[in-house]
């Protein structure tokens, strides 16, 4: 019995399981398996007939045409490992058949060495196939790692193009919700802007009304002494036709102090005219040499007539403490003097709800106090009144925050005096309070 029908059969399926051609419209897996039921069948013609000397030859052809088509279609190139190693097999068994049937005198002679050459042959293919199936099992592994490696590329690429979308989405969503905060930032800068031009609308109201009952004590004094002065003049005119010249002369020495008086008085009523001029235009952002004393003590006293052109019936005792020695210091009067009149009128509004619920030797109160800060000045405001709750510290100077009733603050003048004395002077205010006792904040502006 020859070997040649069982290599055939070993080689066919071999190379068909590594190929993986399973498919039915693979045409190699349809060659390879015709092969296999063709080896059998021609096998078992071989065992019932006496066709085999003839059979022998169409094992060789076959085994021929399997190592041509291994090694020359490029589809077997990873299948030429197993032709070698079964190659020395093929031509040994081909050479003894050859031999047997061409010169078997020949063959008697050189059998032994043929069976050695078999055995080592056999030996041969033996450790050829055991290294081959290593080298396909790394090979497969290899494989699997590489498809594994593929599908977890394609995976994270999945998911990168999900994540991809998922952040264009919430890019979308960010923009729409960054354009609509930024039109809402608008139009609360819009409505900001229109408050505080309101709060400073109601100031120079408020200082209005301070400057028409300040300014009218001077003017009063002007016309009453202009008054007195024309019937003083009638009265020399009369005494000096008369001859008295020494009553005359009295007269106009009345007529000077008077006349003494009106300038006093009428320079009062101008420096009052020029504050509230200065106070009411738009501040040039320029800072000039200022006297704090004397600004402190003009916009305290229009903040308290201010307050009395509302209400009639208030009084509150002003006390101020200058410190004499003070030096002018640069700052924005308009801004600085804005800041003051805010907090005048937040103290005597404080004394005033006071007043409405304390005990009837309450005496409203108000004292200024003003001294040397390192290089600059320290102004204290401080009042009996009411006082803040604690728990609306935190947010005393915050815009549109108001411990007034509703309808009597916008909730900006704290919150602009604050903005005026740290960010356009550098300053600081602090505020100490106790709450039904009183309240005092501390002005600190560097100097130049």
């Amino acid at each position: 019995m020859s070997v040649e029908p069982f290599i055939i059969f070993f080689l066919a399926r071999y190379i068909r399981k590594n190929l993986r051609t399973f498919s039915q419209d693979d045409w190699w897996d349809k060659v390879l398996t015709y092969t296999l039921y063709a080896t059998g069948l021609i096998f078992i013609l071989e065992l019932i007939s006496s066709l085999d000397n003839y059979i022998i030859w169409v094992w060789h052809v076959a085994l021929l045409a399997i190592v041509y088509i291994v090694f020359t279609v490029p589809r077997f190139t990873n299948q030429r490992p197993i032709i070698v190693a079964v190659l020395p097999l093929i031509v040994i068994s081909i050479v003894k058949d050859v031999l047997e049937n061409a010169v078997p005198n020949f063959f008697a002679t050189i059998e032994t060495y043929l069976d050695i050459a078999f055995a080592i042959a056999i030996t041969w293919m033996i450790s050829m196939l055991i290294k081959s199936n290593k080298q396909n099992k790394a090979l497969e592994r290899e494989r699997k790692r590489a498809q594994e490696e593929t599908e977890r590329a394609m995976f994270i690429e999945g998911q990168r193009a999900q994540l991809e979308q998922i952040v264009a989405q919430r890019t979308a969503e960010i923009t729409h919700q960054k354009d609509e905060l930024q039109n809402t930032l608008t139009e609360l800068k819009t409505t900001q802007t229109q408050l505080i031009h309101s709060e400073k609308m109601a100031s120079l109201g408020e200082l209005t009304a301070g400057i028409a009952h300040e300014i009218q004590n001077p003017l009063n004094f002007v016309n009453n002494f202009s008054e007195v002065n024309f019937e003083l003049i009638e009265e020399m005119t009369a005494e000096l036709l008369n001859g008295n010249t020494q009553e005359a002369v009295s007269i106009a020495k009345s007529i000077k102090e008077n006349e003494q008086k009106i300038i006093h008085h009428g320079k009062r009523a101008d420096a009052i005219v020029k504050g509230m001029l200065q106070h009411s235009r738009s501040s040039n952002g320029m800072k000039e040499l200022t006297d704090i004393n004397a600004l402190a003590d003009e916009y305290l006293r229009l903040s308290y007539h201010g307050l009395r052109a509302k209400d009639k019936s208030f009084n509150a005792i002003m006390e101020t403490h200058f410190d004499e020695t003070l030096e002018k210091i640069k700052v924005i009067p308009q801004d600085v003097g804005r800041a003051f009149l805010n907090l005048f009128t937040n103290a005597f509004y404080a004394v005033a709800e006071k007043r409405k619920t304390a005990v009837a030797d309450y005496n409203p109160k108000v004292i200024i106090t003003t001294k040397k800060y390192r290089n600059g000045v320290e102004v204290k405001v401080r009042d009996n009144g009411l006082g803040i709750p604690e728990k609306a510290l935190e947010k005393i100077f915050q815009p549109f925050f108001t411990t007034k009733p509703s309808g009597e603050g916008t909730g900006l003048g704290l919150s602009l005096s604050y903005e005026i004395i740290t960010q356009g002077h550098g300053g600081d205010i602090q505020v100490d309070t106790q709450e039904g006792e009183f309240a005092e904040f501390t002005i600190q502006i560097p100097g130049n």
